[in-house]
């Protein structure tokens, strides 16, 4: 389905009746393991996908399927503890729809987390790496379908989705804190399968460090 800018409205007007005068700056989608995050954001304001019209709810095991709003380190975020897959049997729209409420609720920054996969072969099972771009041959355009021209052109640059300023963040803050931190390209694959060997040599040849099931729909709409 394609969905309309008015519809786009609608959740975040939603959303907003709850919030009052509270404007995010920042959005967060927590990926599996990272969930933690969002319990600890202060002065919480709570709102279940389930409740939010047009929203998916997320069914992914240890996704909680709530926006969580508030103070963290001194931010004002929106974190979604929980993100919806195309696996789940949604399309990249409803993938990536929440991206888009955010826009329209003020956040003009995104912060995206996942558990991945390695097929570097220098890195090791728990290393943090910082994605610098993606790779995402299987993966339709969330963008397909009728150009809402209140979020971006119908043809959008790619080349920096990956905000050039908030990698030097991260490599100072990973730095500041004494984090290794690894970088490298995350290659999409729609899942819920687990790569095979040859994908992932593959994905290897490709260019790719690590492959996952998430984040590049809702990079690809954020750049939008």
């Amino acid at each position: 389905m394609s969905y309309t800018f008015v519809q786009y409205q609608e959740s975040a007007e939603f959303i907003r009746a709850k919030l009052g005068a509270f404007v995010p700056k920042v959005a967060m989608i927590l990926g599996s393991g990272l969930g933690f995050l969002g319990d600890v954001v202060e002065d919480p304001i709570r709102v279940s996908y389930r409740d939010i019209p047009h929203f998916k709810a997320s069914t992914a095991p240890g996704h909680k399927g709530q926006l969580v709003f508030g103070t963290l380190q001194g931010q004002k975020v929106a974190v979604m503890q929980g993100r919806m897959h195309h696996y789940e049997g949604y399309s990249y729209e409803e993938v990536s729809y929440a991206v888009r409420v955010l826009r329209l609720l003020g956040c003009d920054t995104l912060v995206v987390t996942n558990a991945a996969g390695g097929v570097n072969l220098d890195f090791k099972a728990g290393d943090l790496m910082l994605i610098t771009d993606h790779i995402n041959i299987f993966m339709e355009s969330p963008l397909r379908g009728e150009n809402l021209p209140e979020f971006g052109p119908r043809f959008p640059d790619a080349s920096h989705l990956y905000t050039p300023a908030l990698q030097d963040l991260a490599r100072k803050a990973a730095s500041d804190l004494g984090i290794a931190l690894r970088e490298g390209v995350y290659m999409y694959f729609p899942g819920p399968q687990y790569e095979t060997p040859a994908e992932v040599r593959f994905a290897r040849m490709a260019g790719a460090d690590a492959v996952g099931m998430s984040t590049a729909p809702e990079v690809i709409t954020a750049g939008h």
